[in-house]
């Protein structure tokens, strides 16, 4: 026995009802605005897909060849088939079965190929002119009689037509509402207006009809369809080689936030009044990591980002290491790239703006909210997914890769944008997600997802941490690979980095090691520790400069007062009264081993170790002030959270649960006595009710509410105004404002026709 085929949607909504779960799942998922409130019914699904927010959405998120064939629908009059779109577009309709059904499965198209139905919201925010084509005109000629025409126009009628039949279809001529007539006209444009070529939009503007502007274009809406996406120049890389740059690039930015956070943690930068990080502070920062400033911009904020530095919240707030820095380098280098990695990946700040000034002429500072940006977030991950299309070791040509990336989202696209992507490029490299500008091993994990694989690929592409250095007699050590975090922190406390590649050579010098001193290291201490870790004995001159420094340290005690200066060797503060370098601390002698200073312990410290001395702070009760690099800590802080330019997807879990309860929500009651209220344009509602408000009749209207449920109610318009119409409300009987675009259908109605009950009209 034949099976009778179902029968054919009359609406979205009746469309959607025939999806299988999976189905609408994927659309909630696509749309995740319409999941807020959490919707009651489908009919409240349907109604949500066609408002104007949530239809901007989704259109910015098509390819060009999906907008194209939108606005071929556009340009057919509803309902179309998919013969006539693929005959507007010039492709064969079996072509177009893929995209068709992504723009079905996104709500924006419904109803079957010979009867292919658009949004009335699509088609109104596309416009008036779709792909630049005028208003139909039913006294349009047809094609042949255009040609015939057009062989027998006067000289300039047709330049008058090329202006704008690829461009604006509205050309500006002042009285185009004359009468003319074919005997009268004087002018091309008198003469194209009399032989209907061109129709009159308003007194000053006249207009190409749709059906003349498709045939002087060859039957096609658009000059150049691009239903595949642009090529990538690449040049091709060996795989090893870009993943043995990558992780030698993931190695350096790992010591680097590590000395971020060893130097912050002892010298903490104050935080701006303003919010932010100093010109002078990121200067500091920038010699200290031995970067460019806009290279340390990006470490400090991936550090920021990742939640290892963040402000203090103290009176004078300063910016220091989180508690969860400590935790973050305990973690093996894998873990640790993986946390970088994955905050780099979702954040909305941009490293780059950092230094350039704002409309306001200011420089925006790092870790300021100046260098936020919505988008950031999700042209990073274009950028990856277009990089993951290419096979391995593929580097891309930027310029093709932005002509790849603006097929992908031609809505999306501006100078902000093709920066973005830009950044996103160098960054990658920096972070070790690119290697030799080709996708690296560990790039592809991540932008997978995966943390466990993450973890895995890169910790076979970074260089294994070692324990020990090379003490040499020129006061140096070399470190020949990246070391483990406690020898690190320990070469970086009592040793200046001189030099960095594959290995780094440390230099000891006597202010290094009075750092160490300052820091709670006895010279004995310091000695075994050092000869512990290194493959070479420890060298007599360096043996030489540590008992040295130590022999000096805490001889002059500074502590405060304002601030005091304390010494057992009485000749040393004489001398020190005596030299002119210490003029600016105003000292005067309290007694022969106390002097007392008129600035701050911190000011005395400097300039007595700028002199060549090597004092020790003291604290009130006259023991020594020992300043550990680890004591600067914020209290617990989150990761910033980015901002966010588009509404996040539910997990499946949920969304699944939702298809549950919409499947097993009571159908729809009755809709109340009426006409039926077919879907009308904005324009044509406006005509409606114009003309009510002349004739002070009622209508029936259905409208959309704040949650996307529609509702037939009748309504007396009183006046319309800025796209709202004011009207009593019989249903409530009250006087209410309504949006013109929330309204769905309107027909008149008569006096004594029942007040509707609030019911959905789907």
């Amino acid at each position: 026995m034949a099976t009778r085929p179902a029968a054919a949607p009359r609406s979205l909504a009746d469309e959607l009802r025939s999806w299988d779960d999976a189905r609408l799942v994927a659309l909630l998922r696509a749309r995740p605005d319409v999941m807020t409130p959490l919707p009651n019914d489908l009919t409240t699904v349907a109604a949500r897909c066609t408002t104007r927010a949530s239809v901007h959405r989704v259109l910015d998120s098509l390819d060009t060849f999906e907008l194209q064939v939108l606005d071929a629908l556009a340009a057919l009059p509803d309902p179309a088939s998919r013969t006539d779109v693929a005959r507007l577009l010039g492709v064969r309709p079996t072509s177009l079965a893929a995209t068709l059904d992504r723009l079905r499965d996104l709500a924006l198209v419904w109803g079957r190929d010979a009867a292919l139905r658009l949004v009335l919201t699509v088609r109104d925010t596309l416009g008036p002119f779709p792909a630049g084509l005028g208003p139909p005109s039913p006294t349009a000629p047809d094609g042949a009689e255009v040609d015939a025409l057009l062989a027998q126009a006067p000289e300039g009628a047709r330049e008058v037509l090329d202006r704008l039949v690829w461009q604006s279809p509205v050309g500006a001529v002042r009285g185009a509402d004359r009468p003319t007539s074919r005997t009268t006209a004087r002018s091309p444009v008198e003469w194209l207006l009399a032989h209907r070529l061109l129709a009159v939009l308003d007194p000053d503007h006249v207009v190409l009809p749709r059906e003349v502007g498709l045939h002087l274009r060859g039957g096609r809406v658009h000059r150049d369809v691009q239903p595949e996406p642009p090529a990538i120049a690449a040049s091709e890389r060996a795989p090893r080689l870009v993943d043995a740059a990558a992780g030698g690039a993931a190695s350096d930015l790992l010591r680097l936030v590590a000395e971020l956070g060893e130097l912050w943690g002892v010298t903490p930068p104050p935080v701006l009044r303003s919010g932010g990080l100093g010109v002078r502070d990121l200067r500091r920062t920038a010699a200290a990591l031995d970067l460019p400033e806009p290279a340390a911009a990006v470490v400090i904020e991936l550090a920021y980002a990742a939640g290892l530095v963040a402000d203090d919240g103290q009176v004078g707030a300063s910016w220091a290491p989180t508690p969860a820095y400590d935790a973050w380098t305990s973690e093996p280098p894998a873990g640790r790239w993986r946390r970088i990695a994955g905050a780099w990946l979702g954040m909305s700040r941009v490293p780059e703006l950092v230094g350039q000034r704002d409309d306001r002429d200011t420089v925006r500072a790092a870790l300021s909210a100046d260098v936020d940006r919505a988008p950031a977030a999700s042209v990073r991950q274009s950028v990856l997914a277009v990089l993951a299309e290419l096979p391995t070791g593929s580097a891309p040509d930027v310029e093709t890769l932005l002509s790849r990336l603006r097929w992908r989202r031609p809505r999306r696209t501006g100078s902000l944008a093709e920066q973005l992507a830009r950044w996103t490029v160098q960054e990658a490299e920096l972070l070790g997600v690119t290697g030799r500008g080709a996708l690296s091993a560990a790039g592809r994990a991540l932008l997978a997802g995966d943390d466990d694989e993450v973890e895995q690929v890169v910790a076979a592409l970074l260089p294994a941490p070692v324990d020990h250095v090379l003490l040499q007699a020129d006061l140096t050590a070399v470190a020949p690979g990246p070391l483990e975090v406690d020898l690190g922190r320990l070469m970086h406390l009592a040793a200046d980095v001189e030099s960095r590649g594959g290995a780094t050579v440390y230099r000891f010098t006597p202010d290094s090691v009075r750092r160490a001193l300052d820091s709670g290291w006895a010279a004995e201490q310091l000695l075994a520790e050092l000869g512990e870790a290194s493959r070479t004995p420890v060298p007599q001159p360096l043996e030489y400069l540590v008992r040295d420094v130590a022999r000096r340290h805490g001889r002059i005690r500074v502590g405060a007062a304002k601030s005091f200066v304390r010494s057992d060797d009485e000749s040393v503060l004489r001398e020190l009264m005596a030299d002119r370098r210490a003029a600016p601390l105003s000292l005067r002698a309290l007694a022969p081993s106390v002097l007392a200073a008129q600035a701050e312990p911190a000011t005395v410290l400097q300039v007595l170790r700028s002199m060549g001395l090597a004092p020790a702070a003291e604290s009130a009760t006259g023991e020594v002030v020992v300043r550990r690099p680890d004591a600067r800590r914020t209290p617990l802080r989150q990761p910033p959270a980015p901002t966010r330019g588009e509404v996040t997807p539910a997990a499946d879990p949920l969304l699944q649960a939702v298809v549950r309860a919409l499947r097993s929500a009571a159908p729809p009651a009755p809709a109340p006595a009426g006409p039926a209220l077919a879907p009308t344009e904005p324009t044509h509602t406006l005509a409606v009710l114009r003309e009510a408000i002349e004739r002070r009749q009622r209508v029936w209207i259905g409208y959309a509410d704040g949650t996307g449920r529609v509702e037939r109610r009748v309504v007396e318009p009183l006046s319309v105004e800025g796209g709202r119409v004011t009207a009593f409300d019989h249903s409530r009987e009250e006087v209410r404002s309504f949006s013109v675009h929330r309204v769905t259908g309107v027909a008149p109605a008569s006096v004594d026709e029942s007040r509707p009950g609030g019911h959905p009209d789907r």
